[in-house]
């Protein structure tokens, strides 16, 4: 019975000294009042926001399914960054999950990508983002997909 007593003791205060010490490091990083500049950007200048809340101006790539990494955008070449939209071309690459999505194929799609609907980002309301991106595909596209697609962006 003592034994049991002093290990959850143990265990207790590890947790508690834990709890403490990533308190403070909340504390000590803190969240800025603004948020801090996506590298490139210009001031007024909205931002992408990506899954893990990591704003961006311009990416080079963007992941859309960030469950389970079936859908991502790459080699994207920005034609325009402005405060109303952007617009990029490059390439989605679909995992098409068959027979299963761990069994699948990875397939390139070229597409036009365009961001719309800047407006403040609930994180940081000083900084405006993007909340919508449209897919045109130029030719093939994954099944089950229609030549465009709409997506509301991260907030």
């Amino acid at each position: 019975m003592r034994t049991h007593s002093v290990r959850t003791a143990a265990t207790v205060g590890a947790v508690v000294a834990l709890t403490a010490a990533m308190g403070s490091a909340s504390v000590a990083t803190g969240t800025p009042s603004s948020a801090p500049a996506a590298s490139g950007q210009q001031p007024g200048q909205p931002v992408i926001v990506d899954c893990l809340w990591k704003s961006h101006v311009r990416p080079g790539d963007f992941m859309l399914a960030c469950g389970d990494g079936n859908s991502r955008l790459t080699t994207l070449h920005w034609s325009q960054w402005g405060p109303d939209s952007a617009v990029a071309s490059g390439v989605n690459v679909v995992n098409d999950c068959k027979p299963y999505c761990a069994a699948g194929k990875f397939h390139a799609y070229p597409v036009t990508v365009r961001l719309d609907h800047a407006q403040s980002w609930k994180k940081h309301p000083r900084v405006q983002r993007y909340a919508q991106m449209s897919l045109v595909y130029s030719g093939s596209r994954p099944s089950g997909f229609e030549q465009t697609v709409v997506y509301p962006l991260w907030d």
